[in-house]
């Protein structure tokens, strides 16, 4: 079996490269690099956006610090409550007015990574800051195949007028190079597997999927010499971890190619043509989604990621739920209590989908820990009450203990107007960016 093994190995065929998961022949190697020694296991960042707000009463604990009661919202979440921190109190100063007017939708995305407030226009002269994740990729971007991965379930927009004058571009992305910048989102999961798991040229990979498609193999058939190799000199711990990896990816990847297929009526006619290669269901497709995040992180693919779930302002029906009022339309509710129970319902939704992926990394083990512990997730909106559009006390929840920086099951009470930023400033720093200062922070948030 061998004594060392290097965190970049890869299985690799025709036109396919397989990163591999972390395992303990690599935690034990001498050979390791000084890099490669102090990311071992690497440290992970996301963020997670779902736009208009939160129903607050179902969403804020009554009390503070460990062993809080969860509210109505929260309890979707009860499987995690030790795996995260719930943080009140975070302002988003830059999704604010200051005299533009309306707008508050897409101030909150543009605002939601950079803290900055942006130019309010639908032309090209954009103007917004630099985003957290970007900034922090600066630092540690080369470290991975991917400097960062910008995801969400939504195209992005990059010109039109989307919110009372501002540009579609602030409204559908929330990942910013530079002030005008955008980073636009991958929503297709296929097409995400396939950046994954590409080979070593472009040429090569495309043959390889046009080989997959053809005779309906999988990336793992490609790969499969090199996997049986490395299978039999592993101990028995790194076998099991490699075939519980290898598992999810065929899984995955048999899911991919389901939700590929189209759907057919009674005569045998396809009853709707598949868009894009994305799921019709919004459930599936977020599953689908989630599952490349945690390959991404898994196989140290990326660090940084941003998603989100759907574009600023967003008036998309769930009937799925049982929701057939638009998401927008209910957020304005004017106390009704009917509109308020809705929003509560999306709320939740949006919330299951997000436990799925925390299970899912919870699931994965790394050394001493599992992969959520080794990540810090953001999860929340740049607006609070999505009636009164505004951006304080906003909900925020912050999963995974950082690889045990962080106490988790907390809920975190800080003096309301307390810059969101002094979070980011935070995880900047863990992630061994030199950062004293980011957005509209005046300090560094303690946890």
């Amino acid at each position: 079996m061998p004594k060392t093994l290097s965190r970049r190995t890869v299985l690799r065929g025709a036109g396919v490269s397989l990163a591999l998961p972390l395992l303990d022949v690599m935690s034990s190697s001498r050979l390791l690099s000084a890099a490669e020694a102090t990311a071992r296991p690497p440290l992970r960042m996301a963020f997670f956006y779902v736009p208009n707000g939160m129903h607050m009463p179902d969403w804020t604990p009554q009390k503070a610090g460990y062993k809080y009661d969860l509210p109505p919202t929260l309890e979707r979440i009860a499987d995690f409550q030790d795996d995260i921190n719930v943080l009140s109190g975070l302002t988003l100063d830059g999704a604010r007015a200051h005299g533009d007017g309306g707008g508050d939708h897409a101030r909150s995305v543009a605002a939601f990574l950079t803290g900055a407030h942006p130019r309010k226009t639908n032309g090209a002269d954009i103007q917004n800051g630099i985003s957290v994740d970007q900034a922090t990729a600066k630092y540690v971007g080369d470290q991975s195949r991917f400097a960062s991965l910008e995801l969400g379930l939504e195209a992005s927009a990059q010109a039109g007028n989307c919110d009372s004058g501002y540009s579609c571009a602030y409204a559908s992305n929330m990942s910013w190079r530079g002030p005008t910048n955008p980073m636009a989102k991958e929503i297709d999961p296929g097409a995400v597997f396939d950046r994954l798991f590409a080979g070593k040229s472009v040429k090569a990979t495309k043959q390889a999927k046009t080989k997959r498609e053809l005779f309906r193999k999988s990336v793992l058939d490609f790969a499969l010499e090199d996997a049986k190799r490395l299978h039999q000199a592993l101990p028995a711990v790194d076998r099991r971890k490699l075939d519980e990896y290898l598992y999810a990816v065929r899984d995955v990847e048999k899911r991919l190619g389901g939700a590929e297929r189209l759907r057919f009526d009674e005569s045998g006619v396809p009853d709707y043509p598949r868009p894009s290669g994305v799921p019709r269901e919004l459930d599936k497709h977020s599953d689908l989604m989630m599952d490349m995040v945690t390959l991404a992180f898994q196989t140290d693919s990326t660090r940084i990621l941003s998603f989100m779930f759907t574009n600023a302002g967003s008036n998309r029906s769930y009937k799925e739920i049982g929701v057939s009022e638009g998401h927008h339309e209910l957020s304005h509710h004017g106390k009704s209590e009917h509109k308020q129970t809705q929003i509560a319902t999306i709320n939740r939704y949006h919330l299951d989908r997000f436990a799925y992926l925390l299970g899912r990394l919870r699931n994965v083990r790394e050394g001493s820990r599992t992969l959520l512990e080794n990540s810090m997730i953001v999860y929340g909106s740049g607006i609070s009450d999505g009636d009164r559009h505004n951006h304080d006390d906003l909900p925020i929840l912050l999963a995974g203990s950082a690889a045990g920086r962080i106490k988790t099951g907390r809920h975190l009470k800080y003096d309301n107007g307390t810059p969101l930023c002094n979070l980011y400033v935070w995880m900047m720093q863990q992630m061994g960016a030199d950062a004293k200062q980011f957005g509209d922070s005046n300090g560094v948030i303690k946890l």
